[in-house]
């Protein structure tokens, strides 16, 4: 295997580790704190739990991009992460 093509390897299997602990770190973080609420919400209001889950969805992802980003700069921060 090329020296290139291990490298990258690495850094996508670092990058992917990090990502997996920060999406499970969120997932028991809103099951903790917003679990009750929005099981709530499930069972009365369909149509506000759509919403509010939806915009959870777009927020865990820039929040956990941004995130790893900057783990990953502080990681190896010659290296430039795109």
């Amino acid at each position: 295997m090329k020296k290139g093509i291990g490298s990258s390897l690495r850094w996508f299997a670092l990058e992917l580790a990090v990502y997996a602990g920060l999406v499970t770190g969120y997932y028991f973080l809103v099951l903790r704190f917003l679990g009750s609420w929005l099981y709530g919400l499930f069972q009365n209001e369909r149509h506000t739990y759509a919403a509010i889950a939806l915009g959870l969805i777009i927020a865990q992802g820039f929040l956990l991009e941004i995130l790893t980003r900057a783990l990953l700069r502080w990681i190896k921060p010659h290296r430039e992460v795109e």
